[in-house]
């Protein structure tokens, strides 16, 4: 990472620092527009994104069940793929596969935006006239990401389990009752917590490393391109990572 590169990063997060601070203080008021452009992204990283969280998730669910009956059917515990498939789902894959889609989806657009802004100068245009780039545009995607994240999350769990005992139902031949009552039994409050903290973190992830290489765009219209597809590699690369650190925590504290 270059000098230059460590020092924009650093910008960027003592900005949000700053902005959580504001926020968190009673005495001071959110400015109109601000609250207006964290509704906005709200409404587009969560309303928008619903459609294909909730094909994805339902494939996965189904896939999962399928895939643990070929095996459990083999020792006669067929009843346990309740237990895999809402464990699974809940702690690590409804978490990573919701925000690898937001990573692509969202994140890619945080940078693309930016980045435009940067090389056409706005982002000059907004310190000449005594505006916070981070707090302007930075801090309602950041907002709007730390809600919609963990939220994104819960749907997909639901729609995720859901699809894995309809299936199990019709096509397993066991209880759709039984199939809920276990899930519900089997998982624990901790679990749940689990999953959303981890999508909180990927989401904080994927909009630090977005925005941070849109303010990074230099070399005119070709280095957008280039920015964006590195967020999103690098945002990727770094919820894996994230993703081990949860769950190794998650084994050492259980």
């Amino acid at each position: 990472m270059a000098q230059g590169d460590a020092a924009t990063l650093v910008w960027l997060v003592s900005g949000l620092i700053r902005c959580a601070r504001g926020t968190i203080n009673p005495l001071r008021r959110t400015k109109t527009y601000l609250r207006s452009r964290t509704w906005s992204h709200m409404a587009w990283i969560g309303a928008d994104s619903l459609p294909i969280i909730s094909i994805i998730s339902a494939c996965v669910g189904i896939i999962l069940a399928l895939q643990s009956a070929t095996q459990l059917e083999k020792v006669g515990a067929l009843s346990y793929v309740a237990n895999l498939v809402g464990y699974s789902i809940i702690t690590e894959l409804g978490p990573l596969l919701t925000c690898l889609i937001l990573a692509g989806r969202a994140g890619a657009a945080f940078t693309a935006e930016i980045a435009t802004m940067r090389i056409s100068e706005e982002i000059d245009a907004l310190e000449v006239m005594g505006v916070d780039p981070v707090r302007f545009l930075v801090w309602p995607k950041f907002a709007a990401m730390c809600v919609m994240a963990p939220l994104l999350t819960l749907w997909g769990d639901c729609v995720g389990v859901s699809a894995g005992g309809i299936f199990s139902a019709l096509a397993l031949g066991l209880s759709g009752k039984a199939y809920f009552l276990q899930t519900a039994g089997f998982l624990t409050m901790r679990d749940l917590l689990s999953g959303l903290v981890k999508s909180a973190g990927f989401g904080v992830t994927i909009t630090i490393v977005s925005c941070w290489q849109g303010f990074l765009a230099r070399e005119g219209a070709a280095d957008v391109g280039r920015r964006t597809t590195r967020a999103v590699v690098q945002s990727i690369f770094l919820m894996i990572l994230l993703d081990l650190f949860f769950t190794a925590l998650n084994y050492i504290f259980r």
